[in-house]
């Protein structure tokens, strides 16, 4: 892979770590700025939006742009509403640049995708996925835990003035290495409309959603492991933070393994790898109470988790080769719709009196649905292959 391909992932390390690392950080965010808890943790609200809204809207704007000029916009940007926010002392101000970065970032997350599809060789774009996914699995694993430890060394807005020097790295990369041609060129790119026409194929539309029931209940489970390990498996508070890097850990097994598969063989790593899934999730929630069972199957499912979410997301690239850009706009999305709504349905059978296990039941359902979903457009396809329609092509077998 080229060296830039990782510069690209390194970028999308401190994303990640900005979007996540605020966990830890809105006690001390509230106290600073002398709001409430729950007025602080409108932060995250507002980036999970900025981050849905932002990838299509963002992607559309780009499109024409130059792609080493697109990066550089939305990364330097990015770079500098941090700035703002480790020096405000207003909480308006810092509102608005976690809206401002998260349009940064979804932006940038979308052109970054087309750039690492185009930079890879043929055949190759499941493994370039992988390498730039792989920068927000390495985000949870050492990006949050890092930011904790400065935000509890040197305050939260340490974590803030880390994340922008963190990204300095990848802009001076990208300057010198990224090809300047139009962010949206590919082969067979469009006009704008021309894009839009294409994302509407039954095969993009499906790996679409497919990759947001997918993300939805990885981040269902992730969002609640902490009460889940400490109320139900029996961990002290020690324990978690070795949890949650298990999860990371498995994460990025995951996107480096379905990377190398994604290419060759999607469709059984899908089916295998999404049977799997749903069982783990059922065995997750039959047997949490267990310690040694909950350590092996944070570690499993996390692995599968992102094996067959970065999967999805390779499809979606192959798919989407007449619009790249928008392309990976939309699967952006469609991670954060996830994102957002996973947990928000956790939530939901939470405050119903369902008690700890009931996220990894709802995990369990997303991923059910998944798969019947997957199956029956599965099943289409192969009808009409079987009746010399001209159904969707195949996904490459590589």
């Amino acid at each position: 892979m080229p060296f830039t391909l990782y510069m690209l992932a390194l970028a999308v390390f401190a994303q990640g770590t900005s979007e996540f690392m605020l966990s830890g950080l809105i006690p001390d965010i509230a106290a600073d700025l002398q709001v409430s808890i729950p007025a602080a943790g409108a932060l995250t609200s507002a980036f999970a939006v900025g981050m849905v809204v932002g990838a299509p809207l963002m992607a559309l704007l780009s499109r024409r742009w130059p792609r080493r000029r697109a990066l550089l916009v939305f990364l330097v940007a990015f770079l500098l509403v941090h700035v703002v926010g480790a020096v405000t002392t207003d909480f308006g101000v810092l509102l608005a640049t976690r809206v401002v970065a998260a349009l940064a970032n979804a932006g940038f997350l979308a052109v970054a995708l087309a750039t690492a599809a185009a930079m890879a060789a043929p055949g190759a774009t499941g493994r370039a996925t992988s390498v730039l996914l792989g920068g927000t699995t390495l985000a949870c694993i050492v990006g949050v835990p890092a930011g904790a430890v400065l935000g509890q060394e040197w305050g939260w807005r340490s974590a803030f003035w880390a994340v922008a020097a963190v990204s300095v790295p990848a802009v001076i990369a990208i300057m010198a290495s990224v090809p300047g041609g139009p962010a949206g060129a590919g082969a067979g790119a469009r006009g704008a409309g021309g894009e839009l026409r294409a994302l509407r194929r039954p095969r993009l539309l499906v790996a679409l959603l497919l990759g947001a029931l997918v993300n939805g209940a990885t981040f269902c489970t992730f969002t609640y492991l902490a009460p889940l390990v400490t109320g139900v498996t029996g961990f002290g508070a020690a324990g978690v933070p070795v949890v949650l890097a298990l999860f990371g850990l498995g994460s990025f097994v995951g996107v480096t393994a379905g990377g190398r598969l994604a290419d060759r063989r999607p469709r059984p790593l899908l089916a295998v790898g999404g049977g799997a899934l749903l069982v783990g999730w059922v065995v997750f929630a039959l047997t949490a109470g267990n310690a040694v069972a909950t350590v092996v199957l944070v570690l499993v499912q996390g692995t599968l988790s992102f094996a067959v979410g970065s999967t999805l997301i390779a499809q979606v690239l192959y798919a989407a080769v007449e619009a790249p850009t928008l392309g990976g706009g939309f699967a952006t999305a469609a991670l954060n719709v996830g994102a957002a709504a996973g947990p928000w349905w956790g939530g939901v059978a939470l405050a119903a009196g369902f008690g700890y296990r009931a996220p990894l039941w709802v995990s369990a359902l997303l991923v059910a649905v998944a798969l019947a979903v997957g199956g029956a457009a599965e099943g289409v396809r192969v009808r009409r292959r079987a009746a010399g329609g001209a159904g969707e092509a195949p996904a490459p077998a590589r």
